[in-house]
């Protein structure tokens, strides 16, 4: 990008081939590094434009502007690089050699594996979904997950579908057990068996992973013999051991966060999921602990007070009219010596809430919720 005009403006854009998620975005004018970033919108629509022609078995490598010229390029299936630059003149060929040079100058810096890895996260949630179902028939059990420190990373439908508090306490009930090899717990579900005991097996599969099953009488503890559990975890035990180090911090290593956010929590509210840490910036203050419940308090208080639950089928008439005038972002900003801010946005089914930094801009908030937001939907 040295090679840039006067006045011309490089934008180059990394992202999952896969997923569509953004890896790194890098703009230049006239050689020099500058702030000015596309909109998110605009990255999913080059991304978007480019996964529609793959599905049709079209190939789309360049297009051009009145005043900007755009060129697409993917690598092992991993890695798509997108590159605009408004500078007069320049030719197609000469930004897919700079495609070249930028995609071997990440290989050259961290080898070609860890950039298919990228890939192989997804083929990791494709085969994980497969494994939980195959598990969960041979046992005769429609709820089986998979749970890191207390937290379901992958279930079958079954176990997604239960209903509340089951769906909270049981994750809960794992991660304050200490550590067993196997263990067969009688539970309760208060929505769904309040009088009938169920089962909670588990199964360590690895230090901090475990194989969980609900289920009736059947099958014994001793029934999830080791050549059961060989045939459909032993493939997956080294993909899944790679990927146990990210621990709490519960995204993907490089995953484009912006620096001033100290945690998230992301709800999808049809799928009842979220994804939540607060482990980006761990060496500033406040405390993990504190942010986690600076983050619990700010979505009671938003739940309660903005965003109240989504509409039921019989909803009335006026109550639709109503629920159109409430707020789709709010934040709030703590009291003098904290200086920490909040702010929740809602888009359609999805609710983000943010703790950031004192000096990010307040003015900025809503822009930078809404942009979290967007990068965090192909997670969730």
């Amino acid at each position: 990008m040295g090679e840039e005009g006067p006045g011309g403006t490089v934008h180059l854009l990394c992202l999952a081939a896969s997923s569509g998620v953004p890896l790194f975005c890098r703009s230049s004018r006239g050689g020099a590094p500058t702030r000015q970033q596309l909109p998110f919108s605009v990255i999913g629509a080059l991304n978007g434009v480019h996964m529609f022609g793959q599905n049709l078995e079209v190939q789309l490598s360049s297009a051009r502007t009145e005043d900007t010229t755009i060129v697409w390029k993917s690598f092992h299936d991993s890695i798509t690089l997108i590159v605009l630059s408004s500078e007069e003149g320049i030719s197609e060929l000469r930004l897919e050699r700079l495609l070249q040079m930028i995609f071997g100058a990440m290989v050259l810096l961290v080898g070609l594996e860890e950039l298919t890895n990228i890939r192989n996260v997804e083929r990791l949630k494709k085969e994980l979904r497969e494994a939980l179902a195959g598990f969960a028939e041979a046992t005769g059990t429609a709820f089986v997950s998979l749970m890191v420190s207390g937290r379901v990373v992958a279930a079958t439908e079954g176990w997604w579908r239960l209903g509340m508090p089951e769906a909270v306490l049981l994750p809960w009930l794992v991660g304050s057990l200490p550590p067993q090899a196997a263990r067969d717990y009688p539970v309760y579900l208060p929505h769904g068996s309040p009088t009938v005991p169920h089962r909670l097996l588990t199964l360590t599969l690895l230090p901090g992973l475990e194989l969980c099953l609900l289920c009736g009488p059947r099958p014994s503890l001793s029934q999830l013999d080791a050549q059961l559990l060989e045939r459909w975890w032993q493939p997956l035990l080294d993909p899944l051991r790679a990927c146990l180090p990210l621990g709490s911090r519960a995204l993907p290593d490089g995953f484009p966060l912006h620096t001033d956010i100290l945690g998230l929590l992301l709800l999808h509210l049809e799928l009842k999921r979220c994804l939540f840490t607060v482990e980006p910036l761990g060496d500033k203050e406040p405390s993990p602990e504190q942010r986690r419940r600076l983050l619990r308090n700010f979505y009671t208080l938003v739940t309660t007070t903005h965003f109240p639950p989504e509409p039921g089928p019989m909803e009335k008439a006026e109550d639709m009219v109503n629920r159109a005038q409430l707020p789709k972002a709010c934040y709030l900003v703590l009291g003098p010596g904290m200086g920490w801010q909040l702010v929740a946005l809602q888009l359609g089914l999805r609710l983000l809430l943010l703790l950031v930094l004192p000096q990010s801009p307040t003015h900025g908030l809503r822009s930078l919720a809404t942009h979290t937001l967007h990068a965090l939907t192909p997670l969730l």
